[in-house]
């Protein structure tokens, strides 16, 4: 397993510097219903357009009928490695309560998404977000209402060595540094393009 910290300009919370998406995962270890939990609460008290809560999740834990069913709603890219976590779910958006319609649903998943994934690192975890799934097998695999969208599937387990991904340039891309745009590009002040910082 590598160490893929974060290079960042200045120093952040840890949990965040840690935070990566591996595929290498270890077919062995177990999410306990603990670890789950305390990753579901975290997503529950992600902040929300006026409370609205719109993220909701499919839980399927390895070896259960929930985590089959999920894991056959996946590319077969992403089921060559993601059949070796411990927990598989999907993150869905409500878009529609008593009110009508829920303004930012998918900023709200988003924010529970990545409380969920930041507690798992906290947990000793690690988590991959795949969009490559089949959003209707998903919605008819689990029989989800008119007003749910599935959005993201997530794998959650142990990082393992990377040569259980057998493939060398899998290997390549689990080994090789982490890269993200320079702060000077990512934020601006007084017009579009000029850096808030170098």
């Amino acid at each position: 397993m590598s160490d893929k910290e974060a290079d960042t300009s200045v120093p952040v919370h840890d949990i965040i510097a840690r935070r990566w998406s591996p595929r290498a995962l270890d077919e062995s270890a177990q999410v306990t219903d603990e670890q789950l939990r305390a990753l579901l609460e975290a997503a529950r008290w992600a902040p929300s357009f006026g409370n609205t809560q719109p993220a909701r999740y499919v839980v399927g834990r390895r070896g259960d009928e929930a985590f089959d069913r999920i894991l056959a709603t996946l590319s077969e890219r992403n089921r060559s490695w993601a059949h070796r976590a411990g927990a598989l779910l999907i993150a869905c958006a409500v878009t529609h309560n008593e009110k009508g319609d829920v303004p930012y649903a998918e900023y709200g998943v988003g924010l529970a998404s990545q409380n969920l994934v930041l507690q798992a690192v906290a947990e000793g975890l690690v988590t991959h977000q795949m969009a490559g799934f089949d959003k209707g097998a998903a919605t008819r695999a689990f029989s989800l209402p008119d007003d749910v969208r599935p959005l993201v599937a997530i794998a959650v387990g142990v990082a393992a060595d990377p040569e259980v991904l057998g493939d060398e340039r899998d290997i390549s891309r689990e080994t090789g540094p982490r890269k993200r745009l320079p702060l000077a590009e990512f934020a601006f002040t007084a017009e579009w393009g000029t850096p808030a910082f170098d």
